[in-house]
């Protein structure tokens, strides 16, 4: 699943794929709204994204786009 975090006074945004499903990315992130600490998420690769919740934007939960192969219509 794609996850792109979007930091306040920060131009570019955080963005990976993730081996995570969207609920256990939704509750990890209401944890840490209630929490008021750090936004903590790991990537496919194994690295973790850390941000602190006081500046936390936004934070966008999509499915991977695959990549389309040939010339045929869908």
């Amino acid at each position: 699943m794609e996850v792109r975090i979007g930091v306040q006074n920060v131009a570019r945004e955080i963005s990976f794929e993730s081996n995570q499903g969207v609920d256990e990315v939704t509750t990890v992130i209401a944890a840490a709204l209630k929490d008021g600490g750090y936004l903590t998420l790991s990537d496919d690769k194994g690295r973790s994204y850390i941000v602190p919740v006081s500046a936390l934007g936004y934070v966008h939960l999509g499915e991977a786009e695959k990549g389309r192969v040939g010339f045929g219509t869908a």
